[in-house]
């Protein structure tokens, strides 16, 4: 297990890295050339209508006065509000981060699902053809852009097979005739939650196409990693100890090899899972999917900063967490990851 100092730096460091990414972000946001004062009253304002939202939104202050209000507002919880749809962000968040959360762990658990076998699988078969065939998917897999497998996605699946529809979460007709009570936010879990299996069978057909284009590239990685991870550890003489005792190969992959060989994936993982989110802006734009990623990239247009200051900062804990989760695991199953 983790000792208490390590736990303690570990802790530390990640506090550290959230508060340094928040700074700087919001430092950014204060010193772009665009004024949010103009944004809200619009191009057609007289100067002094302007001046009083600036003194309002309190933009005519320091910049560190401005960013000790804004820490104020976090430790209450407060995340702002849109200069664009005029709404809390944090109402804004629970709308769309459970859209962003859904694609990504279901692209994220299809990486890992078929990643880590298939890597299992190419290490014990080393320099074998289907070592050989993931080998080379892998490549083209980590090295093809986002955008060309999305658009290839949809000319293939959509306008040449006709199986998958094109974008969006759920179809206008369906949302019509089966409306959705949102429960969690995660449209599959609310969809089984209150029965409604004609709309939960829509979102499925909906997810497959951006999941599929998510996992991608992490599955790529995770493969390629657990691939080589295994043939490292089969070539360690406990290997070779375990097999010329007669072991059964499968036991000997799955008691003694994976064991050893799982702890470098787990850290390559859980950096996937956090490009995973932040990867997924790409294909929200591409699939019309009503996410963060989305939600972000027209703040980002609109020059609306408390959007951008949140998003920021949940995409950074979201990182955080999982690197620590990570480490945590990893201690647990080495214990000399805490030396």
């Amino acid at each position: 297990m983790m000792r208490a100092d390590h736990l303690l730096r570990r802790v530390a460091a990640s506090l550290i890295v959230i508060a340094g990414v928040l700074t700087l972000t919001f430092v950014i946001t204060r010193v772009l050339p665009s004024d949010p004062a103009q944004l809200i009253a619009g191009q057609r304002a007289r100067p002094e209508q302007v001046a009083a939202i600036r003194s309002q939104l309190g933009l005519d202050r320091p910049l560190p006065e401005q960013f000790a209000r804004y820490l104020a507002g976090l430790a209450h919880g407060d995340l702002g509000r849109s200069l664009v749809t005029k709404r809390r962000v944090a109402e804004d968040l629970g709308i769309f981060l459970p859209a962003t959360l859904e694609l990504v762990l279901c692209g994220f658990a299809l990486a890992l699902i078929v990643g880590i076998p298939a890597g299992i699988l190419a290490g014990a078969n080393e320099r074998g053809a289907f070592d050989r065939v993931t080998g080379v998917a892998a490549i083209l897999g980590a090295a093809a852009p986002v955008f060309a497998l999305a658009l290839l996605a949809q000319q293939v699946f959509f306008n040449q097979l006709h199986w998958l529809p094109l974008n969006g979460r759920l179809s206008a007709e369906v949302s019509l005739a089966h409306p959705v009570t949102f429960v969690t936010g995660f449209l599959l879990v609310d969809t089984a939650l209150t029965g409604n299996w004609v709309a939960w069978r829509d979102a499925i057909g909906h997810l497959i196409l951006p999941a599929l284009v998510v996992a991608v590239y992490p599955l790529a990685i995770v493969l390629r990693m657990t691939r080589n991870s295994m043939v490292d550890v089969l070539h360690q003489p406990h290997i070779t100890v375990a097999r010329a005792k007669g072991l059964p190969e499968r036991i000997i992959l799955l008691r003694h090899a994976l064991r050893n060989a799982i702890l470098p994936v787990l850290t390559i993982a859980g950096l996937m899972f956090a490009y995973a989110i932040t990867g997924a802006l790409f294909v929200e734009l591409l699939f019309r999917w009503p996410g963060v990623g989305k939600y972000v990239a027209d703040a980002i247009v609109a020059k609306d900063f408390p959007p951008i200051l949140a998003v920021t900062l949940v995409s950074t804990t979201i990182f955080v967490g999982v690197t620590f989760t990570v480490d945590v695991l990893r201690a647990a199953l080495d214990p000399r990851v805490t030396r």
